[in-house]
């Protein structure tokens, strides 16, 4: 599958309604892509613990549909997901276990993250530069 609408669509095909009763369920279990642009940006939120614990405590146990049907939010996640895996959901472990373990990740200690590492970098540049437009003054 492809886009939250695509999904919407499957969704009110199954479950009855409009997609328009399921698209901000499958934009939410999406919203990851705006922070890593490739499929990675799965392992945030296709996967069984995500499934389980994070989207009924935003939408609910339940929704409604335009055709008065009670829906469960987590069975319109799990078909999400399993549309995109062609059948089954991965697990957290799944996702975690093939990603390599950093030094980072070992509270901070020895290394930091490429993201702090950058934010330092900049910041460095950035006392370079008033440095150097106080010299010129």
């Amino acid at each position: 599958m492809a886009k939250p609408w695509v999904h919407a669509k499957s969704s009110a095909r199954r479950y009855g309604g409009k997609p328009e009763d399921y698209i901000e369920i499958h934009e939410f279990l999406d919203s990851s892509k705006s922070a890593i642009s490739d499929h990675r940006h799965r392992a945030l939120t296709h996967n069984a613990w995500f499934i389980y614990f994070v989207p009924e405590r935003v939408f609910g146990r339940n929704i409604v549909n335009s055709d008065g049907r009670e829906v469960s939010v987590r069975t319109v996640c799990e078909q999400h997901v399993e549309e995109d895996f062609g059948g089954f959901i991965p697990t957290a472990q799944d996702w975690i276990q093939a990603m390599d373990y950093q030094t980072w990740m070992r509270n901070g200690r020895d290394a930091t993250p490429p993201s702090v590492e950058r934010i330092e970098r900049d910041k460095r540049v950035e006392q370079v530069v008033r440095f150097t437009k106080k010299q010129e003054e």
